[in-house]
């Protein structure tokens, strides 16, 4: 266990005050301005064993590099994760419910898991802590994907069904809430695949998925067919949004969208067409049934006529493979403003990088942009790094460092790092 005395002793002698430039051009956030980190339940808790995604990681073959395993134990250290976000000088943190383990099997709620939910928003609280509360970040529990996952037209009822079940019990202790964690990451997936062809792989392990659970509409969200999960999801969350609000009429609900910036590169680029197709239905779902919108922004996408154009000469790439760009996310920001004319949360913001000075640099460099927007008037209401933890980043595994607290997988000692100090001092002064 780190001790808050020992996080505040080593903050002082790690990092520097800030600079005397930098404090010529830093503003105060606005009151309430929501400084944070975020994680997901299946990344960070560790023995998620009834998910879609347990299965898939344990399969031969499998696209997935290493096992999740215990992750981080967050599931088991969850107080001592929230007193250090709080210790390093952050006031919200974003965090998701599992929903196999609320509801293992259909329409059976578990009031155990429940009960662990209710301990991990009191603790953010106990912490002066904002939870904001993620009820899908893309996992789903087996029973789900094992009679066709998104795929099915009832999907959308199944869901709203959890999401107001846990919002009746745990709605009064949420600060914010968004049903879904990217909710156009198929979308994604679809417009990336000029540069990342479908791996045979992927087909094999759904296969091998289908063949261990005895069903041929094992579908899992990621990998399936977005023509035809599109409409349903878009559905899913029309109903989760109005079961909630009715649940809790003064709760707000979001929607999450992976938004990165999409530059247009000489004439007749392709830009418009990929926006479009990148969120599709989802910008009329957040201006019809959000009350804010989350915009996660990591990179720029570019592109000219043919497609996805070539970096620049010389572009800096991250250990992730993605350009070293956190100019994105002020060109998000005001894009979310033009587009759909919601209250802005930057709901995650981060780089995966192994030198931590490069996260330091980009992390004040993204808050040059919410600065910039700030000052023109947008309302931006937070700014929330990915991730607190170095976490198990999906197919990746464990290789690809986004936190800002690095973790022992052995004994899950936690290690903060100079770019958590740096943060942190920022979050403190409230400083942008």
């Amino acid at each position: 266990m780190i001790s808050r005395r020992t996080i505040l002793a080593a903050a002082g002698a790690a990092t520097p005050a800030l600079s005397a430039e930098a404090k010529a051009v830093a503003r105060k956030a606005p009151p309430g301005f929501l400084w944070g980190t975020a994680i997901s339940a299946y990344q960070s808790e560790g023995g998620n064993t009834n998910t879609d995604c347990w299965l898939l990681e344990n399969l031969t073959p499998t696209v997935y590099k290493d096992r999740s395993g215990d992750a981080c134990d967050s599931y088991h250290r969850f107080a001592e994760d929230i007193a250090l976000n709080a210790a390093l000088g952050f006031n919200c943190y974003r965090f998701g419910i599992e929903w196999a383990r609320i509801e293992p099997s259909p329409g059976k709620f578990s009031n155990a898991e429940l009960d662990h939910y209710e301990k991990v928003l009191e603790a953010c609280h106990a912490h002066g802590q904002t939870p904001v509360v993620t009820f899908n970040h893309f996992t789903v529990p087996l029973w789900f994907a094992v009679r066709g996952g998104w795929e099915q037209a009832d999907a959308a009822d199944l869901f709203a069904r959890y999401c107001e079940h846990v919002t009746q019990r745990l709605g009064p202790l949420m600060g914010r809430a968004t049903t879904f964690n990217e909710a156009n990451v198929q979308l994604l997936v679809q417009v990336m695949g000029q540069i990342l062809p479908h791996s045979p792989t992927t087909g094999q392990m759904l296969e091998a998925a289908r063949r261990a659970t005895g069903s041929e509409r094992f579908s899992s969200m990621v990998y399936a067919n977005p023509d035809v999960t599109q409409p349903i999801l878009l559905e899913a969350h029309r109903k989760a949004y109005q079961a909630m609000k009715a649940a809790r009429p003064t709760l707000p609900v979001g929607i999450s969208l992976t938004t990165q910036d999409i530059q247009a590169v000489g004439e007749n680029s392709l830009a418009p067409q990929m926006e479009a197709r990148l969120y599709g239905g989802w910008i009329d779902a957040a201006k019809t049934d959000a009350d804010f919108i989350g915009v996660q922004t990591y990179t720029r996408f570019r592109f000219d006529s043919k497609g996805w154009a070539p970096f620049p000469p010389g572009a800096e790439l991250t250990a992730a493979g993605y350009e070293f760009y956190p100019q994105a996310l002020a060109a998000t920001i005001r894009w979310a403003h033009k587009t759909i004319g919601k209250p802005i949360y930057v709901t995650e913001s981060g780089i995966g990088t192994d030198d931590d000075r490069r996260r330091i640099a980009f992390i004040d460099q993204a808050l040059d942009g919410v600065r910039a927007c700030l000052d023109e008037g947008l309302p931006v209401h937070s700014y929330l790094y990915w991730s607190l933890l170095d976490n198990f980043e999906w197919s990746s595994g464990f290789a690809k460092h986004f936190g800002l607290v690095a973790v022992d997988l052995e004994t899950f000692k936690r290690t903060p790092k100079p770019s958590a100090y740096h943060l942190g001092r920022r979050a403190k002064l409230s400083l942008l």
